[in-house]
């Protein structure tokens, strides 16, 4: 068991705290998804990353593409909302705490991570401690009920979202997680605060470029603001990841708004799943 341990700032509140609770909730998300059929092997997932009662339905059909596997390391890599002033960020605790458990950090793989990157960037992941963000954890809850057995995490956050960058943490990965049993998350919403209709015009651009496997194209539309992404670099960087371990094929599974849930569409934030596989 770990000794240092990250405790979970959003439990209670982004989602639920009561572990029984939280469970069922997240296995009924888990066990609604419809999913089409999917050829191949799942690489990788694209989750949202807002509050469970929110996102929690569209979150559930990524995951339930990988339920019941049993990978022995799961790369979350999400934005960082908060203003370090560190490009690349990860956990400087030895675990991730959920009401569901601990989630267990792998160091040597970051270490390695961290060394490519030193490499290629000039500079590495700086470890945080006690940092506030929502957008990687708010995804391992899904994990904990998805996946068969226990995992080892690799966390990374992207406070600079740029393409250089992003394709370098991909490349990374790669390097490291190739040959191993491993699953890659992306986590990001989609547009914010357009209404309904402005979100569904911007949200499909956005996942257009998805489905076509384009870390390219996601940058492209996003600056030319034909959609938008908050984890527009770890979509990406999943993706070069995702390419480099032989991946071939993105579905995309499910979207959604927080109007669904509000009735205020006027204000929405746009939410997406979606699969990379491996079908040869």
């Amino acid at each position: 068991m770990a000794s240092d341990i990250r405790p979970s700032p959003i439990a209670g509140t982004w989602y639920d705290g009561n572990p029984k609770i939280l469970a069922g909730k997240v296995d009924a998300y888990l066990r609604n998804a419809i999913l089409p059929e999917l050829e191949g092997r799942v690489v990788a997932v694209i989750s949202p990353h807002a509050g469970h009662q929110y996102s929690g339905t569209t979150a559930g059909y990524a995951f339930a593409t990988v339920k019941d596997q049993a990978p022995d390391l799961v790369a979350v890599v999400s934005p960082m909302h908060h203003p370090y002033p560190q490009r690349l960020l990860t956990t400087g605790h030895d675990a991730y705490s959920t009401p569901l458990g601990e989630i267990e950090v792998e160091r040597n793989a970051v270490e390695e991570i961290n060394k490519l990157l030193l490499d290629s960037l000039g500079f590495g992941l700086t470890p945080i401690q006690f940092d506030p963000e929502h957008s990687l954890e708010i995804v391992l809850p899904f994990l904990q009920q998805a996946l068969k057995k226990d995992f080892h995490l690799i966390p990374i956050m992207l406070r600079d979202q740029t393409p250089t960058i992003s394709e370098a943490v991909g490349h990374a990965l790669a390097r490291v997680l190739g040959g191993q049993n491993a699953l890659l998350v992306a986590s990001s919403d989609l547009s914010h605060f357009y209404d309904e209709d402005e979100a569904r015009s911007f949200d499909d651009e956005m996942l257009k470029q998805i489905a076509e496997f384009s870390p390219q194209g996601v940058f492209k539309v996003e600056m030319e603001g034909k959609g938008f992404a908050c984890g527009v670099g770890a979509i990406a960087a999943v993706m070069w990841a995702a390419k480099d371990l032989g991946a071939n094929q993105v579905k995309v599974l499910h979207h959604s708004t927080s109007g669904e849930v509000t009735d205020d569409y006027q204000r929405v934030v746009g939410y997406g799943a979606a699969a990379i596989l491996k079908t040869a």
